[in-house]
Parts: structure tokens; C-alpha cells; sequence
């Protein structure tokens, strides 16, 4: 069986501009998309946060009417004994008896007050947690508001860029197939370490795109020839011609045009 004829350097500087042009793509779709699921996911903790925040403030404020109550109850106990010691007042023998039971009036009295004063105090905590509250459900009904709307704008760009997206990467990886493993990992390397995500550039006005450092006019020469892979001595970036690039990217713009 014939042994498969390995790809010359032009076919492989071809698939690799091919790739950078797929990528580049993919970039554009997702810089589009921006940092909408951020915002998203950044506006979901925020309204489990209030939501969690309205939970607690409505566990503190059945704590508080259930201190109420109590206080309440002590107030109806004091005043049944306060009733019952004033009864027993009438009945007494000495005066020992009759300022005993005094003292247990008066200090029933004391309890009542305090419990009135207590009264008082989780009333004000009542209010001022309602006022929090209605603050917060002001808040979470905004912020739920603005979240349904990211979510909506989110959603709509899914919709008209994920097929595409899916495409793009299941071609990306197609058009990896096609070059040598040694040449994919050198150009996702570059492409990491540059901010446009650029690894693959025409040689444009006898720079590497994008760069105001000339090249020398052999290595333009070298570069047109197609005959080896060369790379840009500044940036790293692997150069290939104007003509081949224009000729990849009108192939890739129909490559596109299917796909969306």
C-alpha cells in the first residue's frame, strides 16, 4: 500500500492560516458575547444574596413577636399576682404579712414595667428591620428586573452565534487534523502569549501584521516562497504572504458564510 504523501510546507502554512482565521472567529463570536455571562452569573449571587437576606430578616422578626408574646404573657402573670397579692392584703393579720405582700405587688409592678420597656425596644426593632426589608425586596425586585433583561440579551446572542460557535470549533479541530502535532502546539503557545490571539499574520507593507518592525527583504522573499515555516523575530508570530493569506481568507469567508 502506498504510503500517504506528507503535506508540503504550503499546504501546511495554508491549514495554519486556515486555523488562525476559524480561531479568530470563535474570538470575535465570544467578544461579542463579552462579558455578558459574567454579568449574568455576577447578578444571579447577588439576588440569592438579598434573597437569603430577606429570609434572615423574616426569621429575625418571628423571633422578635415570639419575645413579644412572651413579655406579653409575663405581663398578664404579673397582673393575675398583682391581683391575687392585693386580695390577700385584705385578709392579713399583722403588718408583716401586709408589707410582705406589698413588696410582692411592687415587684411585680417593676416586672411589668421592664416588660413593657422590652415591649417598647422589639417594637422599634420591628420597624426599623421592616424598613431594611422593604428596602432590600426594593432592591431585589431592580436588581431581578435587570437580571431577566441580561439574561434575555444573553440569550439572544446564544441563539444567533452557538450553532455557529459549535461549527467553528468542530472545524478548528478538523483543520488541527491537518497539521503536524509538533506545528498545533507551537501555535496555540503563540496564540496564548499574544493579546489578539493572533499566531498566524500576513506579511502587510513588509512588516508582520499588526507590527511596525520590517522585515528584511530576504526573508520577505523566503516567507513568498512558501518553503519553510518561518517565524517573525520580534513578536514570534508565524508569518505567510499577503497573496496566500488573501486567498485563505476569501476561501474561509465562504467556509463561513455555510455555517451561518
Amino acid at each position: 500500500m502506498a504510503k500517504k504523501a506528507e503535506a508540503s510546507v504550503e499546504d501546511r502554512l495554508r491549514a495554519l492560516y486556515d486555523l488562525q482565521l476559524i480561531d479568530s472567529r470563535v474570538d470575535e463570536i465570544r467578544n461579542v458575547r463579552g462579558e455578558l455571562p459574567l454579568e449574568v452569573r455576577d447578578l444571579e449571587d447577588e439576588v440569592e444574596g438579598l434573597n437569603t437576606r430577606i429570609d434572615k430578616l423574616n426569621e429575625n422578626l418571628d423571633m422578635i413577636e415570639e419575645e413579644i408574646k412572651s413579655r406579653k404573657n409575663l405581663i398578664e402573670e404579673s397582673n393575675a399576682l398583682i391581683k391575687k397579692y392585693t386580695e390577700q392584703q385584705k385578709n392579713v393579720r399583722n403588718n408583716r404579712e401586709y408589707n410582705s405582700l406589698s413588696k410582692e405587688i411592687e415587684y411585680q409592678e417593676l416586672e411589668i414595667q421592664l416588660a413593657e420597656k422590652h415591649i417598647k425596644e422589639f417594637k422599634a426593632q420591628i420597624e426599623q428591620k421592616k424598613e431594611v426589608m422593604s428596602e432590600t425586596k426594593d432592591k431585589l425586585k431592580e436588581r431581578n428586573n435587570h437580571l431577566k433583561n441580561k439574561k434575555s440579551e444573553l440569550d439572544e446572542i446564544l441563539k444567533e452565534t452557538e450553532k455557529e460557535e459549535k461549527a467553528l470549533l468542530e472545524k478548528s479541530d478538523e483543520f488541527q487534523t491537518k497539521i503536524e502535532e509538533r506545528l498545533v502546539k507551537a501555535y496555540k503557545r503563540i496564540r496564548n502569549n499574544v493579546k489578539n490571539g493572533l499566531a498566524v499574520v500576513p506579511v502587510e507593507r513588509g512588516a508582520s501584521g499588526g507590527s511596525f518592525f520590517t522585515i528584511p527583504p530576504q526573508v520577505q522573499v523566503e516567507i513568498a516562497s512558501r518553503k519553510k515555516v518561518i517565524t517573525d523575530e520580534h513578536s514570534g508570530r508565524i508569518l505567510v504572504d499577503a497573496e496566500l493569506a488573501q486567498e485563505e481568507k476569501e476561501k474561509m469567508q465562504k467556509l463561513f458564510a455555510k455555517l451561518n
